[in-house]
């Protein structure tokens, strides 16, 4: 089947790109021994995961329990829920999953570690912590050496919890444009963890792990970096968003729709906001990326000096990649203008 031929709006997804964005991302990592990690949340795709896994990724990060069990059931074996689980039945299905595979969760308070305690005790299992570290995000995370020691304390004081090191994402630096601030803020945060580091060592704390990062950070690691894991995710698929921020890797992901108006002014296709993500901005047309766009609930509009009829089929960048995958059931792969697989998005919708 040739592309030209999917009804739409269809999310297509070139797997020659995939596959170099993949190895662009270990060939940057693995010299300076830092691990891929990558994030579950662009995709939502198990099939995606395991391609990433056999790329060379290490585990999968998540960030729900929903997601984590849709990894565990596919076999995925290290999974890493990079947020805090608080609710009484949720807990008790972390403490079973626990059992399945090796599942890390983030803490931030004492509680918190209780109860994850009383929950893999429940069922005879270990329930691997990161500390949560305020970088900057203000989202979670305690925000001093003093309190990181407390509670990694108190995860090694609890016998069916095992610490794993510190969660520190920078949330705020993804999309940050000013490439000298992006450096410049990277590397504060480098510094603030290397001191949390020397801290926790003189109290007798050895840290295995420093997780996070992102895909706007992942080319600021140096041979220095107090990480050894990575988070990053729109990596794989790219998107208009990151392209302002200017990351090296390549557009992957793109929504095929066709065009049902046109004059010689403007292009209007069937791809509208509920079929893209646009909390990030708007898509971009490929062939026309310098076109404005306006959209509406069934409709979007490039205004631009026109060469398409209608029944014309259009690539569109999503303005942000990992909303615009939660809103598809199912993914087409494509390689030289061919469909060869159409795999599920098995955690649409997965927000618990």
């Amino acid at each position: 089947m040739f592309v030209s031929q999917l009804e739409t709006p269809a999310l297509i997804v070139d797997l020659d790109v995939l596959e170099r964005n993949q190895t662009r991302a270990m060939d940057l990592l693995r010299p300076l021994g830092v691990a891929l990690r990558p994030h579950y949340k662009s995709h939502k795709c198990t099939a995606i995961a395991h391609m990433q896994l056999a790329g060379g990724a290490k585990g999968i990060t998540c960030a729900k329990l929903s997601e984590a069990e849709d990894l565990i059931q596919s076999g995925v074996e290290d999974v890493l829920i990079a947020n805090q689980v608080v609710e009484p039945a949720k807990l008790m299905r972390l403490g079973y999953l626990a059992g399945c595979c090796r599942l890390s969760v983030c803490v931030d308070t004492l509680e918190n570690i209780r109860a994850l305690e009383s929950a893999a005790a429940a069922f005879g299992t270990t329930i691997h912590c990161l500390v949560e570290y305020e970088v900057g995000m203000r989202r979670c995370g305690v925000a001093t050496p003093q309190e990181a020691l407390a509670l990694a304390e108190a995860v090694l004081a609890a016998p069916h919890l095992s610490f794993l090191g510190i969660q520190a994402y920078a949330g705020q630096l993804s999309h940050a444009e000013d490439f000298a601030r992006r450096s410049r803020e990277a590397a504060r945060i480098e510094g603030r963890l290397r001191e949390l580091l020397a801290f926790l060592h003189e109290n007798g704390v050895d840290v295995p792990e420093v997780s996070g990062a992102s895909t706007g950070t992942v080319e600021l690691r140096g041979a220095d970096t107090a990480y050894t894991e990575v988070q990053a995710g729109t990596y794989l698929f790219m998107d208009a968003a990151y392209d302002r921020v200017g990351v090296g890797f390549e557009h992957s992901l793109f929504l095929l729709s066709t065009v049902v108006s046109a004059d010689a002014e403007h292009v209007v296709c069937d791809a509208g906001l509920k079929t893209i993500g646009v909390d990030q901005g708007n898509p971009v047309f490929a062939d026309f990326p310098a076109a404005s766009v306006n959209m509406s609930e069934e409709h979007c509009v490039a205004h631009c000096a026109n060469r398409c009829a209608a029944g014309d089929k259009l690539r569109l960048i999503p303005g942000h990649c990992c909303t615009t995958v939660n809103l598809f059931d199912a993914i087409y792969f494509v390689r030289d203008g061919r469909v060869v697989d159409r795999v599920p998005v098995t955690s649409r919708g997965k927000s618990r």
